[in-house]
């Protein structure tokens, strides 16, 4: 391979997607909700691996397991709430005679435009 051909190949393409991208409150609670599973995981395995080896640990590990599991399930409900807010803050009501529909309409095609 010689170094014209290397050249001319860029190494970033960019690909057109059919999906936008999330806006960046709704990216942020999706990353912290799965952060905070990820650890609710961790904890839910310690806590059954050391009931199994009959650790004094079983009990705390246990109970962080439970209010890991409780505080999970808040952080994959603030994905929805933020979602439902963003909407709602970026002229998408969920009337269907909103004008802010015809509003959203016009700022989208005049971005298509531009």
């Amino acid at each position: 391979m010689d170094d014209e051909t290397r050249t001319a190949r860029q190494l970033w393409v960019e690909d057109e997607r059919g999906r936008r991208r999330m806006p960046d409150p709704v990216r942020n609670a999706a990353v912290r909700a799965v952060m905070i599973s990820s650890v609710t995981i961790i904890l839910a395995v310690v806590a059954f691996l050391t009931s199994v080896t009959g650790s004094w640990l079983a009990y705390p590990m246990t109970i962080a397991a439970v209010v890991a599991t409780v505080v999970a399930t808040w952080s994959v409900l603030d994905i929805w709430i933020t979602r439902q807010v963003w909407r709602q803050r970026a002229g998408v009501v969920s009337e269907p005679s909103s004008t802010a529909y015809a509003a959203r309409r016009e700022r989208v095609a005049e971005e298509r435009v531009a």
